[in-house]
């Protein structure tokens, strides 16, 4: 299935006030959150945060963090309705295209084993597996490792 944007959706940076939305999107995406503390930090630190919004609704959101010449994809979401459509593919080309534009050689990520959808997005945008981060998660019987994977820019 091929498929298209709706050419009204748009990515712009995230700003304060989009913190409810992605705080409300963020626990039906992932089982440990991130806290409106973490976004809110993520905005002050400088980091390249963005959102992708249809209508006033914010459909998605990343976190990228540049270190000298990596850039470290802390966070990508796009809400439940929206996935599949695209807009995941189009949020991560977009973020590794800011990276490339911060001057970083590489981008890197973490994800969890477990989340194959995100995997194989991944590999299909040229990530690798690099590494295993042991008990990198937190998990409801303990700790879940984290592929560590990479791209160069």
């Amino acid at each position: 299935m091929s498929a298209v944007l709706n050419p009204e959706a748009s990515l712009r940076p995230m700003l304060a006030a989009d913190l409810d939305a992605v705080c409300r999107i963020e626990p039906t995406i992932f089982p440990y959150p991130w806290t409106r503390g973490n976004f809110d930090d993520s905005l002050k630190s400088g980091y390249s945060c963005w959102v992708y919004e249809h209508a006033g609704e914010v459909l998605g959101y990343a976190v990228l963090m540049m270190v000298l010449d990596e850039g470290h994809l802390l966070n990508i979401s796009i809400a439940t309705p929206w996935q599949g459509k695209g807009y995941g593919r189009s949020l991560l080309a977009h973020v590794m295209d800011i990276a490339r534009g911060h001057g970083a050689l590489n981008m890197f990520l973490e994800v969890r084993p477990s989340n194959q959808a995100a995997l194989g997005l991944y590999e299909s945008m040229g990530f690798n597996e690099m590494a295993i981060r042991r008990g990198y998660y937190p998990a409801p019987n303990g700790r879940e490792d984290a592929v560590l994977m990479g791209v160069a820019l």
